[in-house]
């Protein structure tokens, strides 16, 4: 009897539009830093004139991020040290993206819920 009661208040308390905007809330503060867009290592010559690795077709590597900006596509040069946290900031990007698609279903459950069960007291 315990099991069946405590099963069925925790799902409900789950499906409570409080509950579901907590645990957007909390999920959210977990992924900081977000960003959208996407980072390449590209390969480019200096502006040296004698640069050795230039003159033996080495080129140096650098990092670019690409992304949206009012419809434009954009990017920008990333130093080096800041690199991990934009690795960070994209796969923290993916996962709010995952849960933007997780919360719609689970409100319109609840939503159902709410319009067919009798009201709980």
């Amino acid at each position: 009897m315990y099991i069946m009661s405590y099963t069925y208040d925790m799902l409900a308390d789950r499906d409570d539009p409080s509950n579901i905007q907590k645990h957007f809330q909390d999920e959210l503060l977990a992924l900081w830093p977000v960003l959208k867009g996407s980072l390449a290592e590209v390969r480019k010559p200096c502006i040296r004139q004698n640069c050795t690795a230039c003159a033996r077709g080495d080129k140096h590597a650098a990092f670019i991020w690409s992304f949206t900006e009012k419809g434009r596509r954009r990017c920008m040069y990333v130093p080096a040290p800041m690199v991990p946290l934009l690795r960070r900031g994209l796969e923290n990007g993916r996962k709010l993206d995952a849960l933007l698609t997780q919360l719609g279903p689970m409100l319109l459950r609840q939503h159902r819920q709410e319009r067919t069960s009798p009201p709980r007291r």
